[in-house]
């Protein structure tokens, strides 16, 4: 039985697919916990209805707080701004310096109140149900303790590596595009571009609207999520490194999930 944490912003459809398929023995594991950046994330009912802990690591509170007073800010001490900064591949090239340091400081001290409240709580896997907040390296190298194997999921709502980002689904629908879906994949230090353990896809019709195309998304959401979620819990999740060739000559690189057969 793996322990599961959770991570939200919203109404936790997906944490509430979670527990319910670790209650009917879908998924071979436990939720321990589920955090959210927000007070008003009405998803930690679910949680709380299933008698799991939860907490709450207010982001905008802590966003404030730094532009009334950036002096005052507490780092943890363990945070290297200089490795964080040149790991990071989430921020846009243009951005500016005074920009950027708000969003790694504030982060920093975000992402270190997490970490203390998840210490009570031992876990194997880290799911992000909903959770709209970018992890940045200082998090995730706190997590992903080892490097050979992940426990960083996020789901998204949208085909990748089309659409990634806040809006995947009206993304995918303003478009024109004839298909959706969703995937599951693993976070690494970019936005929705960690290796893809999963995807599931559905026919966008001429009459479908966005409501629509969000209904039918995330009731595929609901299943696929935790159908990835025991393949973590089987072992049956390989993160491996293979080289492609490019068009026009060279190679490069790429992490990419095999799912190895069951036992």
């Amino acid at each position: 039985m793996i322990r599961i944490g959770a991570l939200i912003s919203g109404s936790g459809s997906n944490l509430a697919a979670v527990i319910r398929a670790c209650e009917e023995g879908q998924i071979d594991g436990q939720v321990v916990f589920a955090g959210a950046d927000n007070a008003a994330a009405a998803g930690l009912d679910h949680a709380r209805n299933a008698g799991i802990h939860t907490f709450i690591v207010d982001y905008k509170e802590i966003i404030a707080a730094y532009r009334q007073s950036p002096e005052k800010i507490e780092l943890p001490r363990d945070y290297d701004p200089h490795d964080v900064a040149s790991k990071v591949a989430f921020l846009a090239d243009n951005t500016p310096y005074e920009r950027i340091k708000e969003f790694l400081l504030t982060r920093a001290v975000a992402e270190a109140r997490m970490l203390a409240d998840m210490a009570a709580y031992p876990f194997d896997l880290l799911i992000l149900a909903g959770f709209m907040r970018n992890l940045t390296p200082y998090f995730i190298d706190r997590v992903n303790i080892d490097k050979d194997r992940p426990r960083i999921m996020n789901i998204h709502p949208a085909l990748l590596p089309s659409f990634p980002g806040v809006d995947g689904y009206g993304d995918t629908f303003q478009y024109g595009c004839k298909v959706g879906g969703c995937t599951v994949h693993f976070i690494d230090y970019g936005e929705d571009s960690g290796p893809i353990i999963g995807q599931r896809s559905f026919d966008i019709l001429p009459d479908d609207t966005i409501e629509t195309v969000k209904k039918k998304g995330l009731s595929l959401e609901w299943e696929l999520y935790p159908a990835c979620i025991q393949l973590f819990a089987e072992n049956r999740l390989q993160v491996v490194r293979r080289a492609y060739k490019r068009q026009g000559g060279g190679t490069f690189e790429r992490m990419v999930v095999e799912i190895l057969p069951s036992a």
